[in-house]
This record gives structure tokens, C-alpha cells and sequence, in this order.
């Protein structure tokens, strides 16, 4: 019996393992992306389809876990500083989407006929957004790191952590007879709010020093062991605490963002991370319940369209009145338009406290995973009406075992001069860009450049940054360069790292992460275009030259100011207070000299 009872067990994890390989690949070749694939595959062997499985809720439960450790992934690449500087676009952006959308939707409820209470709380779970769907569609989409994909990242957040005082209004609208349970619901909100200052506390002042003793003992398994346990052990107190354990996740991810330790927390959590996230999307596949569909079939083909084309609408006018694009606005809502995972926790918590009869609570919850499935299909169809000039790879080598002295990232203006001293010394140089465009251009002037997106750990790996002897970053991009210096920091320790910096910030940053040479690209440049004014002027070659080298001396001094105190007002005060006077002229250069004031000051940098 125990025989029939295990092999029954492998039978549903070859079944799992077997709908994956078979549909996500047939799906995306079909240009409909792996979502929709995992969700076709979990609605073929569900109840509903082949029924080789029948608790979908206990697969759903367990598969959670993907979206928690996709969460402390997505939490490990948000530094608290980051966050800070993104505070209006969570705070005010997602704010306003989140009432915008929650008042429309409100509305649209009453007039389906529904209570005041009920249509709040459907509406308001509705607003709830899948993160796991989002980023799993933009991370395909290879557009993660973008500007608009920033902008989406932070208005999840709040819609996340939305979800603790959405709790505490659903215990204010239960009905008036249930004061024991409004006072346990207010009883849970406060428990909530206690284990979110608990884990906040515990990632100040333990996860760190646990990371650093465990990283003595030198055993690769214990790392992954404690990394699980952090992802795991964050989202258990998160549920214990009645919260999301997504949230609990992403806090420990953010707590621990500005870990040396968080490159490797990374890559040990990612093969979990991507299997388990499939799962998730298996579940919510199994989870569309086509009975409640067959029964109230007219009232899931009512609220699916309203909430959708009235949740997109409402995306779209805060897009656009926020100053987003067209073509971002429109990507927005369709991308958004759709209910999430935080819908079940809302809904549940409705259910118990009255506001909603397991009628209604059947149906909104289909409304949502039936949302969540059609996201997908509403991507590619506003994909293809709206196209984006994609790269052709024809004529580009993908960048794979590379061998060089130097690996150069970024081949664009400041790549290509800062290459030439190195190949003309004869110097072994691998170079890496993600433009197709401009590979093909280099081609045409004899420089070999590999396709190669170099924030990514493997794609370094493929090109040689682990036997190189130096790593130039020359990308264009200050965030994208920050990253990439961080992540060959922590991972190539051998490798001597370069920097093309932006500006000052960019700079002191880079100088902070411990990178052993940085050059704001315009500094020597605009040192040289000021000295050729001040010959314009027929100030003397050797004075010119002068007065330069104090400029460019007194910068120094200004960043290292800056850097030893981490106070910038303090560089610039003592900018402001910078006089530079030159040396004393010969009669004959007084002469010719036009300018009528001794003394030259410093320019802002």
C-alpha cells in the first residue's frame, strides 16, 4: 500500500514536471509566452481537465513559494536607498492608481448591483495586481531594468503593501452583530503590524552576523540552507502574522540588500525561484474553477470585462496625467489589468468576517484567476498592434567562452576610444555589448564585439570575466554601470575593475564600492576644452596650463572630501568657497593678456 501510495506521489510530481516541458516551450513558440503556457498546461491536468489532481488549493499553497522567493529576489535588488529615492513613485504614483482604480471599480460594482461592502472589498482585491505575472512578462520581455518597468516595480510595492490597512478596513465593514470578530480582526491587524516591526528588527540585527559566521565555516550547502531558511522563515512570521508571505520575503530580500553576502543569496535562491514560480502559475491554471463558470456563467462574463476594461482605463488616465507616454500607458494597463494572489487573502479575510457569502466569494475569485490567465493573451494582442522594432541577431556571435587579458563592457562612444591604446599595445581584449545595431557596425571597422548583457552573472561568466585580468565597465548607463561594477566586485575579486562614471553621485558611489579606477566620462574632456578657451584668450600656454592642473587638483581634493565625510554639501561649500589664483605674470604676458580679473573661479563639476 505504501508502494501504490509513493508511486502515486511520483506519478503527480512527473505529471507537474511533464506539463511544464511540454507546454511552456509549445507556447512560447507560439509567441504566447511561458505564463499562458504554465496556465494552459494547469487548467489540462487539473480537476477540470485530466483531474490527476484534485486539491488544487494544497498545490496552490505550497507553490506560493515561488512568488515568496521570486519576491526576496526582487527585494535583494532593492537597497533601502533606492527604495528611498523611489518614494514618490510608490507612495505618490501607486497611491494614486490604487484609489483611482479602487473608486472606478467601486462604482462599477454598484452599478452590477451589489452592496456598498461588497462591491468595496471585490473592487479593491480586484486592484490588487499579480506581481508574479507582471515581472515574469517584463523579465521575458528582457525590459526589467527599464525606466516604464521601474515605474511598474513601484507601484506593485504599494499595492503589496496596500494589503495591511485594506485588512483593517474589511474588519471595519463587517456587520454590526459581529463585535467579538471585528475585535479579533482589529486584534490581527495589531499582530500584523508587530511582526512586520519584529522581521524588520531581526534583519538589522541578526541576518547580517548569521551571514558572516556561517560564511567561516566554508560549506556552499550551508549557505543555501540559511538562504532558505531567511526566504522561508521571513514569509512563515509573514503568514503567522496574518500578512503575505510575498511581503515577508521581500523585506528580508530588502534587508538584506546591502549585504556583501547578496550575490550569492541570489544565485543560491534562483534555481528554486524559477521552478517554483512555474508552479505557482500550474496551480492558478488548476485553480480556474469551470463549474462556477458553467452555473454563473453570466456573471463571470460580466465582471471579468468591466473590472478589466475599467481597471485599464483608469491605469491609462493616471498614466498619462502622470506624465507617462502613449505607448507606456497603454503597456501599463494591459499589463495591470488583471486581479492577483493578494485577491484570495482579501477575499478570505471577507468571507470570515460576513462580507461575503462562499457564493460571491466563488465567483470574485474565479473573476481573478480568470483575469490573470487572459493577461497573457491581452499582452500579445496589444504587442502586435502596437510593435516594437525588435533586434535581429543575424551577423552577431553570442558571447560564450571568451578568452582576453581585459574584458571590455559597452562598445559605444566611450568603449570604442577607451579600446584603441589597448589593441594598439597589443593587449588580448574581449568585448561585450547588448546593441545588435552597433555590433554590426563595428564589424564594419574590424572590432569583433560579442552579444553580451553584462548585469547578468552567466553572460560574465561566458565572456571570461573569471580569468581576465581587468574588467572596463564603459556602458552608458549609471545605473546599469553601478550594477555591473557591483557585481563583478563581489563575484571576480581577482579582476582589477574600471569604471566609466557619469557624474559626481556616480562617482562617489563607485569610489564606496571599492572599484580600483573611475573617470566622470566629461571630466578631462571639459579640463581640456577650458584650457583651449583660455588659450583662445591669449592666456600664456604655461599659465593655461596651470591654472587646469589647480582645477583638476582641487577636484580631487573636493571628492575626497566628500568621500572620507559621505557629506556632499560639504564638497560644495568648499566649491563655493574655491578660488584659484594663478601665478604671478610677466609684464610681457600682462600685456597680452585680455582678462581683467586676477583670479579665476571654480566651475561647478
Amino acid at each position: 500500500m505504501a508502494v501504490q501510495s509513493g508511486a502515486s506521489d511520483l506519478l503527480h510530481v512527473v505529471a507537474l514536471l511533464g506539463a511544464m516541458v511540454v507546454a511552456v516551450p509549445l507556447f512560447r513558440r507560439l509567441g504566447l509566452g511561458s505564463v499562458l503556457g504554465y496556465l494552459a498546461a494547469g487548467l489540462a491536468i487539473g480537476p477540470f481537465g485530466l483531474g490527476l489532481f484534485t486539491d488544487t488549493q494544497a498545490i496552490l499553497h505550497v507553490a506560493e513559494l515561488g512568488v515568496v522567493m521570486f519576491l526576496f529576489i526582487v527585494g535583494l535588488e532593492m537597497q533601502p536607498s533606492r527604495l528611498w529615492s523611489m518614494r514618490r513613485q510608490i507612495f505618490g504614483l501607486g497611491s494614486l492608481q490604487v484609489l483611482a482604480c479602487g473608486a472606478l471599480l467601486t462604482a462599477v460594482g454598484r452599478l452590477g448591483g451589489l452592496s456598498w461592502p461588497v462591491a468595496f472589498v471585490a473592487a479593491m482585491g480586484f486592484v490588487l495586481t499579480s506581481t508574479a505575472i507582471v515581472m515574469q512578462i517584463i523579465e521575458e520581455r528582457g525590459v526589467a531594468a527599464s525606466e516604464p518597468a521601474q515605474r511598474l516595480v513601484a507601484i506593485l510595492l504599494l499595492e503589496d503593501l496596500a494589503i495591511v490597512p485594506l485588512l483593517a478596513i474589511v474588519a471595519l465593514l463587517e456587520p454590526a452583530g459581529a463585535v467579538g470578530t471585528k475585535g479579533a480582526r482589529w486584534a490581527d491587524v495589531a499582530v500584523a503590524l508587530g511582526t512586520l516591526a519584529a522581521l524588520v528588527a531581526a534583519g538589522f540585527w541578526i541576518l547580517n552576523p548569521l551571514f558572516r559566521v556561517l560564511a567561516r565555516s566554508g560549506a556552499r550547502e550551508i549557505m543555501t540552507a540559511a538562504a532558505l531558511l531567511v526566504v522561508l522563515g521571513a514569509a512563515l512570521l509573514m503568514q503567522l502574522g496574518g500578512l503575505s508571505m510575498a511581503m515577508g520575503a521581500f523585506l528580508a530580500g530588502v534587508l538584506l540588500s546591502e549585504s556583501t553576502f547578496r550575490h550569492q543569496l541570489e544565485a543560491e535562491i534562483e534555481p528554486f525561484r524559477g521552478l517554483l514560480l512555474g508552479l505557482f502559475f500550474l496551480g492558478v491554471g488548476m485553480a480556474l474553477d469551470l463549474s462556477v463558470i458553467a452555473t454563473d456563467w453570466r456573471s463571470v462574463l460580466l465582471w471579468v470585462p468591466a473590472f478589466m476594461t475599467f481597471k485599464a482605463a483608469a491605469i491609462y488616465a493616471v498614466a498619462r496625467l502622470t506624465g507617462a507616454g502613449r505607448r507606456e500607458a497603454v503597456y501599463r494597463s494591459a499589463l495591470m489589468a488583471q486581479g492577483g494572489e493578494f485577491a484570495f487573502v482579501l477575499y478570505s479575510s471577507a468571507g470570515a468576517g460576513g462580507i461575503f457569502d462562499a457564493h460571491t466569494n466563488a465567483i470574485f475569485t474565479t473573476v481573478v484567476i480568470a483575469s490573470m490567465a487572459l493577461t497573457p493573451l491581452v499582452m500579445v494582442v496589444v504587442t502586435r498592434l502596437t510593435p516594437r522594432p525588435s533586434q535581429s541577431m543575424e551577423g552577431v556571435d553570442v558571447a560564450d567562452g571568451l578568452v582576453g587579458s581585459v574584458l571590455v563592457v559597452g562598445f559605444g562612444r566611450f568603449g570604442q576610444i577607451a579600446c584603441q591604446a589597448l589593441l594598439a599595445r597589443g593587449v588580448t581584449v574581449s568585448i561585450i555589448d547588448n546593441d545588435t545595431d552597433m555590433i554590426r557596425a563595428a564589424a564594419g571597422f574590424g572590432f569583433k564585439v560579442y552579444y553580451g548583457d553584462g548585469k547578468r552573472l552567466d553572460v560574465l561568466h561566458a565572456s571570461g570575466a573569471d580569468k581576465v585580468r581587468a574588467i572596463a565597465v564603459c556602458v552608458d548607463k549609471a545605473d546599469d554601470a553601478l550594477k555591473i561594477a557591483e557585481l563583478v566586485h563581489a563575484q571576480f575579486p581577482l579582476a582589477r575593475v574600471l569604471v566609466r562614471a557619469y557624474d559626481r553621485g556616480h562617482a562617489l558611489k563607485l569610489m564606496d564600492l571599492g572599484v580600483d579606477y573611475q573617470i566622470r566620462e566629461t571630466l578631462e574632456s571639459a579640463l581640456q576644452f577650458s584650457e583651449a578657451a583660455l588659450l583662445a584668450l591669449d592666456v600664456a600656454p604655461t599659465e593655461a596650463a596651470e591654472v587646469v592642473a589647480e582645477v583638476r587638483r582641487r577636484d580631487a581634493e573636493r571628492l575626497a572630501l566628500q568621500m572620507s565625510t559621505g557629506d556632499f554639501k560639504a564638497g560644495r561649500d568648499l566649491l563655493r568657497g574655491n578660488v584659484i589664483r594663478p601665478a604671478p605674470l610677466t609684464p610681457a604676458a600682462k600685456e597680452r593678456r585680455p582678462l581683467g580679473d586676477e583670479a579665476v573661479e571654480t566651475p561647478p563639476a
